[in-house]
This record gives C-alpha cells, sequence and structure tokens, in this order.
C-alpha cells in the first residue's frame, strides 16, 4: 500500500507541477527560475516540508512519469518501493538518453527481484559498464582533484580530509583495520575501540614515517585488496574496450590503467583473471573443517560480499560458511561454502532460518525465514565450467 500510495502522490505532484507551469505562462510571473522556486514553495509548506525535500520530490516525480513510466507502473503495482524508483532514477539519470535507454527494462528486472542494497550494487556496475568507454579519461581529470585538507572540529580534535583513488584509500583503510585487529588482540585492558586503534596506527604511521611504533608481529602487514579483469585486456586495448571493466572489490569499475599496474606482479593483490584457468582447488571433501587458500579466495570471489539477502559487506570481511554444517556431515567445497558477516553467521545458526544452496545455480542461496518467506541471493560471478570438446559437442 505505501508503494501504491507512492506513486499516486508522484503522479499528483507532477500534475500539479504542470498545471502551475501552464498557469504561470500566461501571466508576467517573472523567469522559470523564479516559477520553480514558488511552486516547491508551495508544495513545502502544503506538506509541511523543506524546500530541499519538496525538490527532490518534484524532480523524482519528474523523471519517472516523463523518462521513467515503467518503473512508474511498476511502482504503482507494488513491484517496486518509492526507494528502488529513486535509487533507479538517481542511477541512470548519470547517463545520456542514449545511453540509458537500452538498460530501462533489465533495470527494472532488477528492482523488481532485488532488495534495494543488492540493486544499488547492481545498477552502479551496469551504469559505469555503460560508461566504461569513457572511464580512462573521467579518471584523469578526477585525478588532478587529489588534495589533502583539515576541517577543524571541537575540543581539541579535527578531521583529515584526504581525496585521492578510491582504490588507494580503501587499500590505506584495510591496511589500518589489519594493523588494528592485530594490536586489540594483543592488549590486555582492551580500553580502545578499533575505530580508535585504527585512527592511532594512521597517526604513527603518517606521523613518524615507519611502523616501529606498532608492536614487531603487526610491521608486516601490508594492504590488501582484490582485482578482478579479463585477462586479455591486460595486453591488447582493443580487447580492453570490448571487455568488461576490471573491478575492484569494495570500489567497483576501475580503469584499464590503473588495472595493468595494479596486476603488474606486486604480490599484495589477488589477481583473479575471468580468463578460464585450471588448478582452481574446488573442495577438499570431508579431510580438513577450514578452506584452503585457494579454495578460501575462490569462494570469496565468487560471492564477491556476505551472501545474506540484501547485504554488501565485502567478502573479504567475512567468514566463510559451511551451508551445511560440518557436525551434520557438511563438505569444505565450493558447492557448501559461502561468505557471511558476522551478523549473518550468528543469524543464519541461532536465528532459526533455512540456508541451502541451491544445486546447479552456481552458488545461489536461499534463505527461507521463521515465517515460511525464502530470498535467493545470487553470487556477483560464475566461476568458469571446464568441459572437454567431446562433451561440449554432445
Amino acid at each position: 500500500m505505501e508503494a501504491v500510495f507512492a506513486a499516486q502522490r508522484l503522479m499528483r505532484v507532477e500534475a500539479m507541477h504542470r498545471e502551475m507551469l501552464d498557469a504561470a505562462g500566461e501571466r508576467p510571473f517573472g523567469s522559470t527560475e523564479i516559477v520553480e522556486r514558488s511552486i516547491r514553495l508551495e508544495l513545502a509548506a502544503a506538506m509541511r516540508i523543506t524546500e530541499y525535500a519538496a525538490g527532490m520530490m518534484l524532480g523524482y516525480a519528474k523523471a519517472l512519469v516523463h523518462r521513467y513510466p515503467t518503473a512508474l507502473d511498476s511502482l504503482a503495482g507494488a513491484r517496486i518501493t518509492l526507494k528502488h524508483a529513486e535509487v533507479l532514477v538517481d542511477g541512470l539519470d548519470q547517463l545520456t538518453p542514449d545511453e540509458s535507454a537500452p538498460l530501462v527494462a533489465e533495470v527494472l528486472r532488477l528492482a523488481e527481484a532485488e532488495p534495494v542494497g543488492t540493486f544499488r550494487r547492481a545498477l552502479r556496475r551496469l551504469v559505469e559498464r555503460a560508461r566504461a568507454a569513457t572511464l580512462e579519461e573521467r579518471h584523469e581529470a578526477a585525478l588532478q582533484t587529489r588534495r589533502i585538507a583539515i576541517e577543524h572540529g571541537h575540543d581539541g580534535m579535527a578531521t583529515l580530509l584526504l581525496r585521492a583513488p578510491e582504490v588507494e584509500l580503501h587499500a590505506i583503510f584495510h591496511r589500518a583495520t589489519a594493523i588494528a585487529k592485530a594490536i586489540i588482540a594483543q592488549e590486555v585492558d582492551g580500553s580502545r575501540t578499533l575505530d580508535q586503534v585504527r585512527a592511532d596506527v594512521v597517526c604513527d604511521l603518517l606521523v613518524d614515517g615507519t611502523t616501529e611504533a606498532t608492536p614487531a608481529a603487526e610491521r608486516g602487514i601490508r594492504a590488501s585488496v582484490v582485482v578482478t579483469v579479463p585477462a586479455l585486456s591486460l595486453l591488447d586495448d582493443d580487447a580492453a574496450a570490448s571487455s568488461d571493466p576490471a573491478v575492484v572489490e569494495g570500489v567497483g569499475p576501475i580503469p584499464i590503467s590503473v588495472a595493468r599496474r595494479l596486476c603488474g606482479g606486486d604480490a599484495r593483490w589477488m589477481r583473479v583473471l575471468t580468463h578460464p584457468e585450471t588448478g582452481m582447488v574446488l573442495s577438499v571433501g570431508r579431510e580438513q573443517y577450514s578452506p584452503p587458500a585457494a579454495l578460501r579466495k575462490l569462494t570469496k570471489w565468487r560471492a564477491d560480499r556476505c551472501m545474506g539477502p540484501g547485504c554488501g559487506v565485502p567478502a573479504s570481511r567475512c567468514e566463510i560458511d559451511h551451508t551445511v554444517a560440518w557436525r551434520d556431515g557438511g563438505h569444505t567445497s565450493l558447492e557448501n561454502n559461502a561468505p557471511l558477516c558476522k551478523g549473518h553467521h550468528i543469524v543464519k545458526h541461532h536465528g532459526g532460518w533455512r540456508v541451502e544452496q541451491q544445486p546447479g545455480s552456481g552458488g545461489a542461496i536461499r534463505w527461507t525465514s521463521p515465517t515460511g518467506r525464502t530470498y535467493v541471493v545470487q553470487p556477483e560471478r560464475r566461476v568458469p565450467a571446464f568441459r572437454s570438446s567431446e562433451a561440449a559437442s554432445s
């Protein structure tokens, strides 16, 4: 009912908008900007909301009524929520009409099938893929805006602002987090939170210039970032132009020049080539509980994030769960392992949910709630399947 009412409100807001614009055109009312401001003011006053909120409502109403009517129809039929509709407009409006038109049907299908968080991430990938041709140029221009600044606060505190490539900032954050967790594990009193220790680590590294201020056991910790790139894109510009863009976990698409630098052999970066490769460890059966490193990496790479419904926690921060518990005879294998964040791991085991991997789905997991509702979570990627030429032709 909320979705139905939201659609009705947006249609009536846009109808009011057009009516007031037409009325203003019949008398000397001033510029279009003044008319629009007058409409925002009346809508805000009537609904007792801010003019900013009224302006946003007008913008979404105009977009859905005129540019994305199929999404408005889906909202009116309660197949998507208002938040889905807003995310759809914000995402597609980054593109030109020619770029967005071929995507609308696929975007709407995702909106009707996925929770808001999952939909937002999928839409971002579609938009970035549509803009991939200009990603290199846009990244080069954005690089010119890198800077560092201080935002003064209160009580002797301030905020250090660093604008830099997102890949590098994620690497900095991950390294600081890993060092902080190692320090907390050795502290006796536990007086500092993770945020506090992480801030202290960054200050030590920047002020002292070395890791000598940290315990010896933590000095060897380095940044870890997962980058996925089509193998041929590393070698050939034409192949890069026709392939999917390179992607960094938790960041999204990156320019191929950055991907080539990250894949240049530095051991800090985990490289996963989407060109079929042999030698992947898919299962160790019941031989050991903990997945070997190769299987752990492949499991996290396939999912890319927590496999809880709607969760966006990166897989690198998740625990590997046995869908069928080890104590119940579950195997340590790609078909029985999935990354879950701490919260969803606890809910899975103690919240009354039933969790099952779907056979033949390539890693999809079905969650059944205590009330009987079901939610299917798809992994972000598919693991290449290898077949002999005889099997492929049969």
